[in-house]
């Protein structure tokens, strides 16, 4: 079994990208943590999307800064998680700091548990001390990820727009 890796999407990912995106649209998969990915279709734009959220200076309004990384088993992209560096009044709502998708070819796989592990430094880089983690209410191998890392249940809420539950625990970093 190959290593797993968390990179920073780049130009030589855009295949990997494309192809990534194909198969959680054709398994109805959600994109949580893939940034606009499930409505921008060109990889090159979502790359550039996501470059412009990493950056104070190039943050789009109404968005918070992030760091989008993708987890790469080998030369295949398995799956992608996202860390928003402060909470805006949504993602204090419902979504929180951490939001990750895996690959329907790569679940069960421990690829989801790997990546939250392996993203905790980088939510301590950057100065955050806990974080929220949400799952939906009806994902038990999200909730068993989450908890997996010392996620403390918060308690359930409902997104009205999505009209999905949403359990929301806090790991102590």
């Amino acid at each position: 079994m190959d290593t797993l890796r968390l990179v920073r999407p780049g130009m030589e990912h855009l295949s990997q990208i494309a192809d990534f995106r194909r198969e959680l649209l054709d398994a109805g998969s959600s994109m949580d943590g893939c940034g606009p990915l499930i409505r921008i279709e060109d990889p090159m734009e979502w790359l550039l999307d996501t470059q412009a959220r990493s950056r104070l200076e190039t943050l789009p309004e109404g968005r918070v800064l992030s760091t989008q990384l993708l987890c790469m088993r080998g030369d295949t992209l398995a799956g992608m998680i996202q860390v928003r560096h402060i909470l805006n009044e949504y993602l204090e709502k419902y979504a929180g700091h951490i939001g990750y998708a895996v690959r329907p070819s790569e679940r069960r796989k421990g690829c989801g548990t790997w990546m939250l592990g392996a993203v905790l430094p980088v939510c301590r880089d950057i100065g955050l001390d806990k974080i929220m983690v949400a799952c939906l209410d009806t994902n038990p191998a999200s909730r068993k990820i989450i908890l997996s890392w010392g996620g403390v249940y918060d308690r359930t809420v409902h997104e009205p727009e999505e009209d999905v539950n949403l359990e929301q625990y806090w790991i102590k970093l």
